[in-house]
């Protein structure tokens, strides 16, 4: 599971990072990342400096039975790339309706190469 400190838990964080975040869409999901301003992280308390996921999981994926299989994946997934994300980083996982058939090396494969995407379009975005 993921760490209680590393999820993502404020609307306005969901938001912010989906809105103003960069964005890497691949056939199961679409990764959102945005780093918190560098001004703003001396100011955070620990919790909130370390880099935190979000998950957005749509009636579309499927039933309740199905989205909670497919945030038990995603959740998992996210706790091996957390050593990947920058501190204060701000990652949201939005799953597609196809997540719902998808295997877990699957979605593994396909966070981990959104990551790479955003990471390396013109860096994180701040």
């Amino acid at each position: 599971m993921l760490p209680s400190h590393y999820r993502m838990r404020r609307s306005a964080d969901f938001g912010a990072t989906v809105k103003h975040g960069r964005r890497a869409v691949q056939p199961d999901v679409v990764v959102y990342s945005r780093v918190v301003d560098d001004r703003q992280i001396d100011t955070l308390d620990v919790a909130e400096a370390s880099p935190q996921v979000g998950l957005i999981i749509a009636k579309s994926v499927g039933s309740a039975v199905d989205r909670h299989r497919v945030a038990r994946r995603l959740r998992h997934v996210a706790r091996d790339v957390l050593g990947d994300l920058h501190p204060g980083e701000r990652l949201v996982i939005r799953a597609l309706p196809s997540s719902s058939g998808a295997k877990s090396a699957a979605l593994r494969a396909q966070l981990c190469a959104g990551l790479q995407a955003v990471h390396r379009a013109g860096g994180v975005a701040r």
